[in-house]
């Protein structure tokens, strides 16, 4: 089994690319050792690696955010723990969980048209570019011209994030949807 890995905008996260699939639907963020045991042994297995701090899967790949330690030293512990996993034929998610949701939308009824237009710009401009840099951004709300979007994976905690934001995916958003106004992030 050959592992690639990218670096992405954030040095604090490192994109996993195992060659093949993942999830086969949605993403897990993991931020927290104590919830990887109940949702996925590969996450657990990989917050057991002394300096990871944050594990998030995509449909074909896996970010891993440290906390301590150089990627130098992490990286092969890394790889080694996924590769084991992979070997082992264990699943990637534990029985019985499921990939995350975000929670509930807000938005008034009288915007729907407007937040289908931001969701499907999101869909297909956004998210797949957001996925080449090792993480995700979805859809959480609209109210008053401002756009809520929730970033995960490589992008939350990037130092370019707000740059991200606030001249890529606001000025893409204002461009195409004349009601926003802004971009936040939740």
């Amino acid at each position: 089994m050959f592992i690639q890995t990218e670096a992405t905008p954030n040095p604090a996260t490192l994109k996993f690319l195992p060659g093949r699939t993942v999830l086969e639907n949605g993403t897990l963020e993991l931020r927290e050792a104590d919830h990887a045991a109940a949702q996925s042994p590969l996450a657990e297995r990989l917050f057991g690696i002394s300096g990871v701090s944050g594990v998030f899967f995509g449909s074909d790949f896996i970010t891993v955010t440290k906390n301590g330690g150089e990627w130098q030293q992490l990286k092969p512990m890394i790889l080694g723990a996924i590769m084991e996993h992979y070997m082992s034929g264990a699943p990637i998610m534990a029985v019985g969980s499921t990939e995350q949701s975000d929670g509930d939308e807000f938005f008034e009824p009288a915007d729907a048209e407007t937040v289908a237009t931001i969701k499907d710009l999101i869909e297909t401009r956004v998210r797949p570019a957001v996925a080449n840099d090792g993480g995700d951004i979805t859809f959480r709300g609209f109210k008053d011209g401002v756009v809520y979007l929730n970033m995960k994976g490589a992008c939350s905690g990037c130092p370019s994030s707000t740059a991200t934001l606030r001249h890529g995916i606001q000025n893409l958003l204002r461009h195409f949807v004349p009601d926003v106004t802004e971009v936040r992030p939740m």
